[in-house]
Protein backbone atom coordinates (compact mmCIF):
# COMPACT_ATOMS: atom_id res chain seq x y z
CA UNK A 1 0.00 0.00 0.00
CA UNK A 2 1.07 3.31 -0.67
CA UNK A 3 1.59 5.54 1.97
CA UNK A 4 1.11 8.78 -0.23
CA UNK A 5 -2.02 8.36 -1.88
CA UNK A 6 -5.42 9.20 -1.15
CA UNK A 7 -8.50 8.64 -2.87
CA UNK A 8 -11.46 11.14 -2.59
CA UNK A 9 -14.91 9.63 -2.69
CA UNK A 10 -16.36 12.38 -3.84
CA UNK A 11 -16.70 14.14 -7.23
CA UNK A 12 -17.69 18.10 -8.37
CA UNK A 13 -16.31 21.49 -6.55
CA UNK A 14 -15.42 19.50 -3.04
CA UNK A 15 -13.66 16.72 -4.89
CA UNK A 16 -11.26 19.63 -6.49
CA UNK A 17 -10.98 21.39 -3.52
CA UNK A 18 -9.28 18.40 -1.54
CA UNK A 19 -7.34 17.14 -4.71
CA UNK A 20 -5.06 20.74 -4.04
CA UNK A 21 -4.74 20.73 -0.68
CA UNK A 22 -3.48 16.64 -1.47
CA UNK A 23 -0.73 18.30 -4.09
CA UNK A 24 0.19 21.16 -1.80
CA UNK A 25 0.54 18.09 1.03
CA UNK A 26 3.15 16.80 -1.38
CA UNK A 27 0.96 13.42 -1.53
CA UNK A 28 -1.08 11.83 -4.99
CA UNK A 29 -4.67 12.47 -5.34
CA UNK A 30 -6.91 9.63 -7.03
CA UNK A 31 -10.31 10.58 -8.25
CA UNK A 32 -13.37 8.29 -8.83
CA UNK A 33 -15.91 8.91 -10.94
CA UNK A 34 -19.44 8.03 -13.07
CA UNK A 35 -20.24 7.96 -16.69
CA UNK A 36 -21.67 11.50 -16.25
CA UNK A 37 -18.48 12.87 -14.60
CA UNK A 38 -15.87 10.77 -17.48
CA UNK A 39 -14.22 14.59 -18.57
CA UNK A 40 -15.06 16.13 -15.34
CA UNK A 41 -13.00 18.74 -13.49
CA UNK A 42 -12.15 16.68 -10.52
CA UNK A 43 -10.85 13.86 -12.97
CA UNK A 44 -8.83 15.75 -15.07
CA UNK A 45 -6.82 17.00 -12.20
CA UNK A 46 -6.43 14.14 -9.91
CA UNK A 47 -2.95 12.15 -10.15
CA UNK A 48 -4.86 8.86 -11.01
CA UNK A 49 -8.70 8.64 -11.67
CA UNK A 50 -10.75 5.60 -11.07
CA UNK A 51 -14.20 4.77 -13.17
CA UNK A 52 -17.44 3.18 -10.51
CA UNK A 53 -20.23 2.91 -12.49
CA UNK A 54 -22.78 4.54 -14.18
CA UNK A 55 -24.62 8.38 -13.71
CA UNK A 56 -26.87 7.14 -10.94
CA UNK A 57 -25.61 7.77 -8.14
CA UNK A 58 -26.61 4.28 -5.63
CA UNK A 59 -24.43 2.81 -8.71
CA UNK A 60 -22.17 5.08 -8.69
CA UNK A 61 -20.51 7.65 -5.79
CA UNK A 62 -23.12 5.22 -3.43
CA UNK A 63 -21.57 2.32 -3.82
CA UNK A 64 -18.80 1.26 -1.18
CA UNK A 65 -17.92 -1.44 -2.82
CA UNK A 66 -16.87 0.23 -6.37
CA UNK A 67 -15.34 2.89 -4.32
CA UNK A 68 -13.33 0.23 -2.03
CA UNK A 69 -12.28 -1.68 -5.35
CA UNK A 70 -10.79 1.76 -6.80
CA UNK A 71 -9.34 2.33 -3.26
CA UNK A 72 -7.46 -1.10 -3.64
CA UNK A 73 -6.45 -0.95 -7.38
CA UNK A 74 -5.00 2.54 -6.60
CA UNK A 75 -3.22 0.92 -3.24
CA UNK A 76 -3.96 4.44 -1.07
CA UNK A 77 -3.73 4.65 2.30
CA UNK A 78 -6.70 7.01 2.86
CA UNK A 79 -10.16 8.07 1.92
CA UNK A 80 -11.70 11.38 2.58
CA UNK A 81 -15.59 11.33 1.94
CA UNK A 82 -15.98 14.83 1.05
CA UNK A 83 -19.70 15.76 1.56
CA UNK A 84 -23.05 14.63 1.15
CA UNK A 85 -23.14 10.83 -0.63
CA UNK A 86 -21.31 8.63 1.78
CA UNK A 87 -19.61 10.92 4.28
CA UNK A 88 -22.19 10.35 6.71
CA UNK A 89 -22.65 6.76 6.88
CA UNK A 90 -21.12 5.48 9.73
CA UNK A 91 -21.24 1.78 7.68
CA UNK A 92 -19.05 3.31 5.00
CA UNK A 93 -16.41 4.85 7.48
CA UNK A 94 -16.50 1.23 9.42
CA UNK A 95 -16.07 -0.60 5.78
CA UNK A 96 -13.28 1.62 4.74
CA UNK A 97 -11.51 1.07 8.31
CA UNK A 98 -12.22 -2.58 8.27
CA UNK A 99 -10.45 -2.74 5.02
CA UNK A 100 -7.45 -1.39 5.78
CA UNK A 101 -7.48 2.09 5.01
CA UNK A 102 -7.34 5.20 7.09
CA UNK A 103 -10.38 7.21 7.20
CA UNK A 104 -10.64 10.71 6.89
CA UNK A 105 -13.25 11.83 9.06
CA UNK A 106 -14.84 10.81 12.41
CA UNK A 107 -15.45 7.41 14.04
CA UNK A 108 -18.01 4.91 12.90
CA UNK A 109 -19.33 5.10 16.47
CA UNK A 110 -19.55 8.91 16.38
CA UNK A 111 -21.67 9.26 13.05
CA UNK A 112 -23.71 6.45 14.22
CA UNK A 113 -24.43 8.89 17.66
CA UNK A 114 -24.33 12.41 15.59
CA UNK A 115 -26.15 10.61 12.45
CA UNK A 116 -29.19 9.69 14.49
CA UNK A 117 -31.25 13.19 14.77
CA UNK A 118 -32.71 11.99 17.74
CA UNK A 119 -29.96 10.25 19.57
CA UNK A 120 -27.61 13.59 19.11
CA UNK A 121 -30.87 15.34 20.93
CA UNK A 122 -30.27 12.85 23.61
CA UNK A 123 -26.35 13.26 23.82
CA UNK A 124 -26.54 16.85 23.62
CA UNK A 125 -29.60 17.24 25.97
CA UNK A 126 -26.91 15.08 28.31
CA UNK A 127 -24.35 17.60 27.65
CA UNK A 128 -26.12 20.42 28.84
CA UNK A 129 -26.78 21.74 25.62
CA UNK A 130 -30.37 23.47 25.45
CA UNK A 131 -32.71 21.41 22.40
CA UNK A 132 -35.66 22.60 20.57
CA UNK A 133 -38.73 20.70 21.88
CA UNK A 134 -39.47 17.75 20.00
CA UNK A 135 -39.92 14.08 19.74
CA UNK A 136 -37.10 11.88 21.45
CA UNK A 137 -37.43 9.29 18.80
CA UNK A 138 -38.83 8.59 15.28
CA UNK A 139 -42.49 9.29 14.96
CA UNK A 140 -45.24 6.66 13.10
CA UNK A 141 -47.89 8.20 11.27
CA UNK A 142 -50.10 6.93 13.76
CA UNK A 143 -48.15 8.71 16.60
CA UNK A 144 -47.43 12.14 15.01
CA UNK A 145 -50.73 13.75 15.34
CA UNK A 146 -50.37 13.72 18.93
CA UNK A 147 -46.73 14.55 19.20
CA UNK A 148 -47.40 17.39 17.19
CA UNK A 149 -50.26 18.97 19.07
CA UNK A 150 -48.39 18.39 22.54
CA UNK A 151 -45.12 20.51 20.28
CA UNK A 152 -46.97 23.25 19.18
CA UNK A 153 -47.91 24.10 15.38
CA UNK A 154 -45.63 25.04 13.42
CA UNK A 155 -43.77 22.20 13.58
CA UNK A 156 -41.06 20.67 11.01
CA UNK A 157 -40.69 17.08 10.24
CA UNK A 158 -37.07 16.01 9.51
CA UNK A 159 -35.09 13.12 8.12
CA UNK A 160 -33.83 11.18 11.46
CA UNK A 161 -30.94 10.27 9.59
CA UNK A 162 -29.46 12.69 7.11
CA UNK A 163 -29.04 16.49 6.69
CA UNK A 164 -29.10 19.59 4.22
CA UNK A 165 -32.02 20.22 4.31
CA UNK A 166 -33.80 17.26 2.75
CA UNK A 167 -36.37 15.53 4.04
CA UNK A 168 -37.56 18.57 5.91
CA UNK A 169 -41.01 20.25 5.83
CA UNK A 170 -43.00 22.80 7.71
CA UNK A 171 -46.40 21.88 9.04
CA UNK A 172 -48.71 24.67 10.09
CA UNK A 173 -51.97 22.88 9.59
CA UNK A 174 -53.00 19.26 11.02
CA UNK A 175 -54.26 18.19 7.66
CA UNK A 176 -51.69 18.33 6.28
CA UNK A 177 -49.39 16.36 8.25
CA UNK A 178 -49.64 13.12 6.97
CA UNK A 179 -48.66 14.39 3.61
CA UNK A 180 -45.74 16.44 5.05
CA UNK A 181 -44.90 13.07 6.70
CA UNK A 182 -45.00 10.75 3.93
CA UNK A 183 -43.03 13.25 1.77
CA UNK A 184 -40.64 13.75 4.37
CA UNK A 185 -40.08 9.82 4.63
CA UNK A 186 -39.77 9.25 0.97
CA UNK A 187 -37.22 11.85 0.32
CA UNK A 188 -35.06 10.47 3.67
CA UNK A 189 -35.10 7.15 1.86
CA UNK A 190 -34.35 7.88 -1.27
CA UNK A 191 -31.24 10.81 -0.26
CA UNK A 192 -30.18 8.86 3.17
CA UNK A 193 -31.34 4.98 3.15
CA UNK A 194 -33.64 5.61 6.17
CA UNK A 195 -36.95 6.74 5.81
CA UNK A 196 -37.34 7.58 9.54
CA UNK A 197 -38.58 10.99 10.43
CA UNK A 198 -39.20 13.13 13.46
CA UNK A 199 -41.00 16.53 14.63
CA UNK A 200 -39.55 19.72 16.33
CA UNK A 201 -40.96 22.76 16.76
CA UNK A 202 -40.39 25.20 14.10
CA UNK A 203 -38.92 28.83 15.28
CA UNK A 204 -40.04 31.19 12.75
CA UNK A 205 -37.77 33.84 13.21
CA UNK A 206 -34.57 32.41 13.95
CA UNK A 207 -30.95 32.68 12.88
CA UNK A 208 -29.40 29.24 11.78
CA UNK A 209 -25.89 29.97 13.80
CA UNK A 210 -23.13 26.76 13.72
CA UNK A 211 -20.06 26.21 15.71
CA UNK A 212 -17.05 25.00 13.59
CA UNK A 213 -15.06 22.35 15.54
CA UNK A 214 -12.27 20.62 15.43
CA UNK A 215 -10.53 17.74 17.69
CA UNK A 216 -7.27 15.49 17.34
CA UNK A 217 -6.75 11.87 19.19
CA UNK A 218 -4.92 13.04 21.86
CA UNK A 219 -7.60 14.97 23.58
CA UNK A 220 -7.72 18.42 22.00
CA UNK A 221 -10.48 20.58 20.81
CA UNK A 222 -10.65 23.35 19.58
CA UNK A 223 -13.63 26.15 18.86
CA UNK A 224 -12.80 28.13 15.22
CA UNK A 225 -15.36 30.20 15.57
CA UNK A 226 -19.86 30.11 14.38
CA UNK A 227 -21.14 30.93 11.03
CA UNK A 228 -24.59 32.24 9.98
CA UNK A 229 -26.54 30.16 7.70
CA UNK A 230 -29.93 31.93 7.43
CA UNK A 231 -30.35 32.80 4.01
CA UNK A 232 -31.98 29.82 3.03
CA UNK A 233 -34.99 28.35 0.72
CA UNK A 234 -36.59 24.73 1.11
CA UNK A 235 -34.49 24.75 3.95
CA UNK A 236 -30.97 25.30 1.60
CA UNK A 237 -28.41 27.37 2.46
CA UNK A 238 -27.73 30.47 -0.38
CA UNK A 239 -25.52 32.27 1.62
CA UNK A 240 -23.14 31.86 4.76
CA UNK A 241 -20.53 34.47 6.58
CA UNK A 242 -18.74 34.66 9.62
CA UNK A 243 -18.77 35.82 12.45
CA UNK A 244 -22.84 36.09 12.56
CA UNK A 245 -24.23 39.65 12.63
CA UNK A 246 -26.59 38.32 15.67
CA UNK A 247 -23.89 36.58 17.62
CA UNK A 248 -22.07 39.06 20.71
CA UNK A 249 -19.22 37.67 22.53
CA UNK A 250 -21.06 36.44 25.71
CA UNK A 251 -23.21 34.24 23.03
CA UNK A 252 -20.06 33.46 21.30
CA UNK A 253 -18.42 31.94 24.22
CA UNK A 254 -21.62 29.69 25.51
CA UNK A 255 -22.04 28.43 21.96
CA UNK A 256 -18.31 27.27 21.61
CA UNK A 257 -18.32 25.99 25.23
CA UNK A 258 -21.73 23.96 24.25
CA UNK A 259 -20.03 22.60 21.05
CA UNK A 260 -17.01 21.93 22.81
CA UNK A 261 -19.17 19.92 25.62
CA UNK A 262 -21.17 17.77 23.07
CA UNK A 263 -17.95 16.68 21.31
CA UNK A 264 -16.70 15.88 24.31
CA UNK A 265 -19.61 13.99 25.50
CA UNK A 266 -19.48 12.00 21.99
CA UNK A 267 -15.63 11.04 21.96
CA UNK A 268 -15.54 13.22 18.80
CA UNK A 269 -12.41 13.09 16.69
CA UNK A 270 -11.73 15.34 13.38
CA UNK A 271 -13.81 18.30 11.76
CA UNK A 272 -17.24 18.74 12.80
CA UNK A 273 -20.03 21.20 12.91
CA UNK A 274 -22.74 21.53 15.75
CA UNK A 275 -25.86 23.66 14.31
CA UNK A 276 -28.85 25.91 16.35
CA UNK A 277 -31.29 28.26 15.86
CA UNK A 278 -30.51 31.28 17.34
CA UNK A 279 -34.26 33.26 18.75
CA UNK A 280 -35.36 36.84 18.16
CA UNK A 281 -34.26 36.64 22.21
CA UNK A 282 -30.89 35.35 21.99
CA UNK A 283 -31.52 32.20 22.88
CA UNK A 284 -29.98 29.19 21.08
CA UNK A 285 -31.00 25.48 20.77
CA UNK A 286 -28.95 22.88 19.18
CA UNK A 287 -30.61 21.46 15.78
CA UNK A 288 -27.63 18.37 14.51
CA UNK A 289 -24.24 17.79 14.33
CA UNK A 290 -22.96 17.48 11.40
CA UNK A 291 -19.83 14.89 11.17
CA UNK A 292 -18.20 15.79 7.95
CA UNK A 293 -16.43 19.02 6.66
CA UNK A 294 -19.51 21.84 5.84
CA UNK A 295 -20.31 23.39 2.13
CA UNK A 296 -19.30 26.53 4.07
CA UNK A 297 -16.08 25.69 5.18
CA UNK A 298 -14.13 28.57 3.11
CA UNK A 299 -15.69 30.97 5.27
CA UNK A 300 -13.93 30.03 8.55
CA UNK A 301 -10.77 29.11 6.42
CA UNK A 302 -10.45 32.58 5.59
CA UNK A 303 -10.79 34.35 8.75
CA UNK A 304 -8.50 31.79 10.66
CA UNK A 305 -5.75 31.39 7.96
CA UNK A 306 -6.13 27.36 8.38
CA UNK A 307 -6.38 24.64 6.35
CA UNK A 308 -9.67 22.49 7.18
CA UNK A 309 -9.02 20.06 5.03
CA UNK A 310 -5.27 19.73 5.66
CA UNK A 311 -5.75 19.73 9.49
CA UNK A 312 -8.55 16.86 8.63
CA UNK A 313 -6.04 14.51 7.26
CA UNK A 314 -3.38 15.62 9.81
CA UNK A 315 -5.86 14.21 12.56
CA UNK A 316 -6.81 11.08 10.55
CA UNK A 317 -3.17 10.00 10.29
CA UNK A 318 -2.66 10.29 14.13
CA UNK A 319 -0.83 13.63 14.44
CA UNK A 320 -1.49 16.19 17.57
CA UNK A 321 -3.07 19.13 16.59
CA UNK A 322 -1.51 22.53 18.14
CA UNK A 323 -4.44 25.48 17.25
CA UNK A 324 -4.48 27.34 20.62
CA UNK A 325 -3.37 30.10 18.50
CA UNK A 326 -6.00 30.34 16.04
CA UNK A 327 -8.21 33.28 16.56
CA UNK A 328 -10.65 34.48 13.89
CA UNK A 329 -9.98 37.93 12.37
CA UNK A 330 -12.35 39.73 9.61
CA UNK A 331 -15.20 38.56 8.15
CA UNK A 332 -16.09 36.07 4.92
CA UNK A 333 -18.95 35.67 3.30
CA UNK A 334 -19.94 32.56 0.12
CA UNK A 335 -22.43 32.51 -2.39
CA UNK A 336 -23.27 29.20 -3.92
CA UNK A 337 -23.43 29.38 -7.25
CA UNK A 338 -26.16 26.76 -8.47
CA UNK A 339 -27.09 26.04 -12.34
CA UNK A 340 -30.86 27.17 -11.09
CA UNK A 341 -33.20 29.47 -12.43
CA UNK A 342 -34.40 32.14 -9.97
CA UNK A 343 -36.71 33.63 -12.08
CA UNK A 344 -38.88 30.43 -12.44
CA UNK A 345 -38.85 28.89 -8.98
CA UNK A 346 -35.36 27.70 -9.20
CA UNK A 347 -35.88 25.44 -12.20
CA UNK A 348 -32.57 23.28 -11.31
CA UNK A 349 -30.62 23.65 -15.31
CA UNK A 350 -28.31 21.40 -16.26
CA UNK A 351 -26.27 21.85 -19.70
CA UNK A 352 -23.26 22.97 -21.22
CA UNK A 353 -21.42 25.97 -19.99
CA UNK A 354 -20.46 28.08 -23.34
CA UNK A 355 -18.89 30.81 -21.40
CA UNK A 356 -17.01 30.66 -18.05
CA UNK A 357 -14.96 33.26 -16.75
CA UNK A 358 -14.75 33.49 -12.81
CA UNK A 359 -13.96 36.88 -10.89
CA UNK A 360 -10.53 37.71 -9.12
CA UNK A 361 -8.60 40.15 -7.14
CA UNK A 362 -7.23 40.63 -3.50
CA UNK A 363 -9.14 38.22 -0.69
CA UNK A 364 -11.60 36.53 -3.83
CA UNK A 365 -11.53 32.99 -3.63
CA UNK A 366 -13.62 30.60 -6.34
CA UNK A 367 -13.94 27.06 -5.41
CA UNK A 368 -15.85 25.48 -8.73
CA UNK A 369 -16.31 22.47 -10.71
CA UNK A 370 -16.14 23.32 -14.03
CA UNK A 371 -14.47 25.20 -16.98
CA UNK A 372 -15.36 26.83 -20.06
CA UNK A 373 -17.24 23.82 -22.48
CA UNK A 374 -18.10 21.35 -19.32
CA UNK A 375 -21.36 19.79 -19.20
CA UNK A 376 -23.08 20.42 -15.98
CA UNK A 377 -25.00 16.92 -15.17
CA UNK A 378 -28.68 16.86 -14.14
CA UNK A 379 -27.56 13.70 -12.24
CA UNK A 380 -26.23 15.67 -9.30
CA UNK A 381 -26.60 18.24 -6.96
CA UNK A 382 -26.91 22.04 -8.69
CA UNK A 383 -23.82 23.69 -7.30
CA UNK A 384 -21.10 24.02 -9.54
CA UNK A 385 -19.28 26.17 -7.52
CA UNK A 386 -18.44 28.32 -4.15
CA UNK A 387 -17.42 32.28 -4.37
CA UNK A 388 -15.95 33.31 -1.17
CA UNK A 389 -14.46 37.01 -0.08
CA UNK A 390 -12.65 38.19 3.06
CA UNK A 391 -12.57 41.61 4.00
CA UNK A 392 -11.85 43.33 7.75
CA UNK A 393 -15.11 44.46 8.26
CA UNK A 394 -19.04 42.81 7.30
CA UNK A 395 -19.63 45.66 5.05
CA UNK A 396 -16.58 45.73 2.89
CA UNK A 397 -16.88 41.97 2.78
CA UNK A 398 -20.65 42.70 1.25
CA UNK A 399 -19.30 45.01 -1.15
CA UNK A 400 -16.52 43.05 -2.10
CA UNK A 401 -18.95 40.30 -2.48
CA UNK A 402 -21.13 42.20 -4.78
CA UNK A 403 -17.98 43.36 -7.34
CA UNK A 404 -17.20 39.77 -7.61
CA UNK A 405 -20.56 38.89 -8.31
CA UNK A 406 -20.25 41.30 -11.16
CA UNK A 407 -17.48 39.78 -12.57
CA UNK A 408 -18.70 35.76 -12.26
CA UNK A 409 -19.19 35.75 -15.99
CA UNK A 410 -21.55 32.05 -17.09
CA UNK A 411 -23.04 31.25 -20.66
CA UNK A 412 -25.22 28.63 -21.38
CA UNK A 413 -27.34 27.58 -18.24
CA UNK A 414 -29.07 29.42 -15.57
CA UNK A 415 -27.52 30.38 -12.39
CA UNK A 416 -28.04 32.10 -8.93
CA UNK A 417 -25.74 34.99 -9.21
CA UNK A 418 -28.63 36.93 -9.80
CA UNK A 419 -30.16 36.07 -6.57
CA UNK A 420 -26.98 36.72 -4.50
CA UNK A 421 -27.29 40.02 -6.15
CA UNK A 422 -30.33 40.95 -5.11
CA UNK A 423 -30.02 39.51 -1.18
CA UNK A 424 -26.91 41.79 -0.66
CA UNK A 425 -28.48 44.48 -1.88
CA UNK A 426 -31.26 43.95 0.40
CA UNK A 427 -31.77 46.25 3.52
CA UNK A 428 -32.06 43.04 5.54
CA UNK A 429 -29.37 41.53 4.66
CA UNK A 430 -26.93 45.12 5.13
CA UNK A 431 -28.62 45.53 8.69
CA UNK A 432 -27.88 41.53 9.48
CA UNK A 433 -31.36 41.07 10.25
CA UNK A 434 -32.54 38.28 7.69
CA UNK A 435 -33.85 35.18 9.43
CA UNK A 436 -34.19 31.35 7.95
CA UNK A 437 -37.96 32.45 6.36
CA UNK A 438 -37.07 35.82 5.08
CA UNK A 439 -35.66 35.11 1.96
CA UNK A 440 -38.76 32.59 1.20
CA UNK A 441 -41.35 35.40 2.30
CA UNK A 442 -39.63 38.26 0.34
CA UNK A 443 -39.39 36.23 -2.49
CA UNK A 444 -43.29 36.11 -2.38
CA UNK A 445 -44.33 39.14 -1.64
CA UNK A 446 -41.51 41.30 -4.21
CA UNK A 447 -43.27 39.09 -7.22
CA UNK A 448 -39.64 39.78 -8.94
CA UNK A 449 -40.31 39.49 -12.68
CA UNK A 450 -37.63 37.74 -14.80
CA UNK A 451 -36.36 40.89 -16.33
CA UNK A 452 -35.17 41.79 -12.94
CA UNK A 453 -33.44 39.13 -12.23
CA UNK A 454 -31.62 39.91 -15.42
CA UNK A 455 -31.07 43.79 -14.38
CA UNK A 456 -29.46 42.41 -11.16
CA UNK A 457 -26.65 40.56 -12.84
CA UNK A 458 -26.45 41.89 -15.84
CA UNK A 459 -22.92 40.00 -16.35
CA UNK A 460 -25.17 36.53 -16.79
CA UNK A 461 -27.07 36.58 -19.56
CA UNK A 462 -27.30 32.73 -20.97
CA UNK A 463 -27.40 32.89 -24.72
CA UNK A 464 -24.47 35.77 -24.90
CA UNK A 465 -22.73 34.65 -28.03
CA UNK A 466 -19.35 36.69 -27.74
CA UNK A 467 -18.11 39.69 -26.33
CA UNK A 468 -16.96 42.68 -28.79
CA UNK A 469 -15.03 45.82 -27.82
CA UNK A 470 -15.81 48.67 -30.32
CA UNK A 471 -14.15 52.51 -30.22
CA UNK A 472 -16.04 54.89 -31.52
CA UNK A 473 -14.46 58.65 -31.58
CA UNK A 474 -12.10 57.33 -29.12
CA UNK A 475 -14.32 56.00 -26.57
CA UNK A 476 -14.72 52.11 -26.42
CA UNK A 477 -17.85 50.57 -25.23
CA UNK A 478 -18.11 46.90 -24.43
CA UNK A 479 -20.95 44.92 -26.88
CA UNK A 480 -22.58 41.81 -26.33
CA UNK A 481 -24.15 39.65 -29.36
CA UNK A 482 -27.33 37.97 -27.43
CA UNK A 483 -27.66 34.46 -29.55
CA UNK A 484 -30.61 32.67 -28.36
CA UNK A 485 -29.75 29.38 -30.71
CA UNK A 486 -26.52 28.89 -28.02
CA UNK A 487 -29.12 29.58 -25.47
CA UNK A 488 -28.71 25.71 -23.28
CA UNK A 489 -30.78 26.69 -20.36
CA UNK A 490 -33.84 24.87 -20.23
CA UNK A 491 -37.18 26.89 -20.99
CA UNK A 492 -40.35 26.88 -19.07
CA UNK A 493 -43.04 24.36 -19.69
CA UNK A 494 -44.33 25.08 -23.37
CA UNK A 495 -47.85 25.64 -24.57
CA UNK A 496 -48.43 24.09 -28.23
CA UNK A 497 -51.74 25.49 -29.07
CA UNK A 498 -53.39 24.37 -32.51
CA UNK A 499 -56.84 25.22 -33.94
CA UNK A 500 -59.40 23.21 -35.27
CA UNK A 501 -62.24 25.00 -35.04
CA UNK A 502 -63.17 25.47 -31.82
CA UNK A 503 -60.18 22.76 -30.58
CA UNK A 504 -57.19 24.13 -28.74
CA UNK A 505 -55.23 21.83 -26.49
CA UNK A 506 -51.86 22.62 -24.73
CA UNK A 507 -48.72 20.29 -24.52
CA UNK A 508 -47.38 20.25 -21.05
CA UNK A 509 -43.22 19.33 -21.97
CA UNK A 510 -40.75 18.12 -19.31
CA UNK A 511 -38.17 21.66 -18.96
CA UNK A 512 -35.46 19.08 -18.19
CA UNK A 513 -34.05 15.87 -18.04
CA UNK A 514 -35.14 13.93 -14.66
CA UNK A 515 -37.39 11.19 -13.20
CA UNK A 516 -40.98 11.05 -12.65
CA UNK A 517 -42.06 10.70 -8.42
CA UNK A 518 -45.65 10.59 -8.91
CA UNK A 519 -48.30 11.21 -11.44
CA UNK A 520 -50.81 13.47 -9.69
CA UNK A 521 -53.86 13.57 -12.16
CA UNK A 522 -55.66 10.85 -14.87
CA UNK A 523 -56.50 10.70 -18.28
CA UNK A 524 -60.26 12.17 -18.47
CA UNK A 525 -59.86 14.33 -15.20
CA UNK A 526 -60.47 18.12 -14.94
CA UNK A 527 -58.46 20.49 -13.83
CA UNK A 528 -57.35 24.57 -13.29
CA UNK A 529 -54.43 26.40 -13.93
CA UNK A 530 -51.72 25.66 -11.61
CA UNK A 531 -52.80 22.74 -11.06
CA UNK A 532 -49.35 20.48 -10.69
CA UNK A 533 -49.63 17.90 -13.14
CA UNK A 534 -46.66 15.98 -12.07
CA UNK A 535 -43.35 15.75 -9.66
CA UNK A 536 -40.33 15.70 -11.98
CA UNK A 537 -36.73 14.57 -9.78
CA UNK A 538 -34.12 16.41 -11.37
CA UNK A 539 -30.36 17.59 -9.39
CA UNK A 540 -31.67 15.82 -6.17
CA UNK A 541 -34.95 18.42 -6.13
CA UNK A 542 -38.69 17.96 -6.59
CA UNK A 543 -40.20 19.88 -9.08
CA UNK A 544 -43.82 20.44 -9.34
CA UNK A 545 -44.98 20.47 -12.82
CA UNK A 546 -48.38 22.96 -12.77
CA UNK A 547 -50.94 22.72 -16.11
CA UNK A 548 -50.57 26.02 -18.04
CA UNK A 549 -54.69 26.30 -18.11
CA UNK A 550 -58.09 24.67 -17.61
CA UNK A 551 -59.19 21.97 -19.49
CA UNK A 552 -59.16 17.75 -19.56
CA UNK A 553 -56.06 15.93 -19.62
CA UNK A 554 -56.48 14.01 -22.52
CA UNK A 555 -53.27 12.43 -23.09
CA UNK A 556 -50.54 11.01 -19.88
CA UNK A 557 -48.01 9.13 -21.55
CA UNK A 558 -45.97 9.06 -18.39
CA UNK A 559 -45.49 6.82 -14.98
CA UNK A 560 -43.81 6.75 -12.12
CA UNK A 561 -40.38 5.92 -11.79
CA UNK A 562 -39.85 6.98 -15.72
CA UNK A 563 -36.59 9.01 -16.92
CA UNK A 564 -37.93 11.84 -18.98
CA UNK A 565 -35.92 14.10 -21.50
CA UNK A 566 -35.66 17.67 -21.81
CA UNK A 567 -39.10 18.72 -23.91
CA UNK A 568 -40.55 15.37 -23.72
CA UNK A 569 -44.57 15.60 -23.20
CA UNK A 570 -45.99 14.80 -20.51
CA UNK A 571 -49.43 15.57 -20.51
CA UNK A 572 -51.85 16.93 -22.90
CA UNK A 573 -54.94 19.17 -21.51
CA UNK A 574 -57.93 19.97 -23.99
Amino acid sequence: MARDRILIANRGEIAVRIIRTVRELGLRSVAVYSDADREALHVRMADEAYRIGPALPADSYLSIGAILEAARKAKVTAIHPGYGFLSERAHFARAVIESGYVFVGPSPEAIDMMGDKSAARQAAERAGVPIVPGTPEPVTVEEAAGHAERIGYPVVVKAAFGGGGRGMHVVRRPEDLPAALARAAREAKAYFGRPEVFLERYIERGHHVEAQILADAHGGIWFLGERDCSVQRRHQKLIEETPSPVVDEDLRARLGEAAVALAKSAGYVNAGTVECIVDEEGSFYFLEMNTRLQVEHTVTEMVTGLDLVALQIAVALGERLDLDHARPRGHAIQCRINAEDPARNFLPGPGRVVGYREPSGPFVRVDSAIREGDEIPPDYDSMFAKLVVYAEDRERARRRMLRALDEFHVEGVPTTIPLHRWILSSREFREGTHTTTWLERSLREADIPSADWTAAAPSEPPGVAAELLLELDGRRVPVRIFDRRRDRAPRPPVRHTGHAGEHVHSVIAAPMQGTILRVLVEPGQEIRAGDVVCILEAMKMENAIPAPREGIVTELPIQPGQVVAAGQTLAVID
